[in-house]
């Protein structure tokens, strides 16, 4: 079910990331956060 993402949003899904985990310390808020990004696309 899975499907391949192009390039260009797989970079901006792991920039966004590395910007969660900068901004929030909160495990469980990190993990809501992502998900979150994730629903988005």
């Amino acid at each position: 079910m899975k499907k391949k993402m192009p390039k260009s949003i797989r970079k901006h899904i792991r920039k966004e990331k590395a910007r969660i985990r900068r901004e929030v310390l909160n495990f469980k808020e990190q993990e809501k956060s992502i998900k979150k990004l994730y629903n988005k696309l």
